[in-house]
């Protein structure tokens, strides 16, 4: 284990879908082994049409759901977990943001690719975490999805 980590704080991103729960096991186990805090993050992308400090009590709710079960994970490896919920324009740049405001040692994330047309697509978000973190990033990656 690397003593860059002991002691750091793990950046967990989570969306709200099937790969939440194996991606918080992951960073719970290392988050245990490297002694680290284990801070997972829903982010609420608001649309252009809307100010960015919009109320958002559909979206919120989710988040805290899925806040809800990241903190069950936690629970389960008696880790120190914290969370919270941004609201952004886009993820990736939240994420980024609170990666250096929380001066996290590591990012770790899941990516669903999908197929489209022949050619793997990550979305936004992924490609610019990993163009912009200020720590290292660890992705955890789904089985693939075709996309019609």
């Amino acid at each position: 284990m690397s003593e860059y980590y002991k002691g750091g704080t793990i950046l967990v991103p989570l969306k709200g879908n099937s790969s939440d729960r194996d991606v918080m096991k992951h960073a719970a186990l290392f988050a245990k082994k490297s002694h680290s805090l284990l801070y997972a993050v829903h982010v609420i992308v608001v649309p252009q049409e809307f100010a960015l400090e919009s109320e958002q009590p559909d979206e919120v709710a989710h988040g805290e759901q899925v806040l809800e079960e990241a903190a069950k994970v936690a629970q389960e490896y008696s880790i120190e977990f914290e969370s919270g919920i941004l609201q952004a324009r886009q993820a990736g740049v939240a994420i980024v943001e609170e990666a250096i405001e929380r001066g996290a040692s590591l990012i770790m994330m899941a990516v669903t690719f999908r197929d489209r047309r022949g050619e793997f697509n990550m979305g936004k978000t992924v490609p610019y975490v990993l163009r912009n973190a200020p720590s290292r990033v660890w992705i955890y990656c789904e089985e693939l999805q075709k996309v019609q």
